[in-house]
């Protein structure tokens, strides 16, 4: 089942003021970026955040779930929590954007 786009309207709405939000529709699915990083993968209507050290403590009592078939476990997000979901959201975008830049510094060879 494909995730209804109103829904995605809806947490791109609760995440507003957490920075520059767009979203992109993939496979029949949607990834939520803020501030141009992967945050919010939306499938099946439930929104899910990658495991990252960052979260793991705000995280901890969360459901978890496989947003497709072969992915790793992620956590799911109470997208109704919007003072909580603000602080998951800057913590996550900062250590995506923390590795992403240590990634890209690495020598390939």
């Amino acid at each position: 089942m494909a995730s209804d786009l109103s829904f995605v309207q809806y947490i791109c709405d609760q995440l507003r003021d957490s920075g520059e939000i767009r979203y992109k529709k993939m496979f029949g699915e949607y990834m939520v970026y803020v501030d141009n990083v992967p945050v919010v993968l939306v499938c099946d209507n439930t929104p899910y955040i990658k495991k990252l050290d960052s979260i793991k403590d705000l995280m901890d009592n969360s459901l978890t779930g496989f947003p497709y078939d072969g992915a790793k476990e992620h956590y799911i997000l109470d997208i109704d929590d919007k003072e909580g979901l603000q602080v998951i959201i800057a913590k996550a975008v900062k250590e995506r954007k923390t590795t992403t830049k240590s990634a890209s510094r690495k020598k390939l060879f």
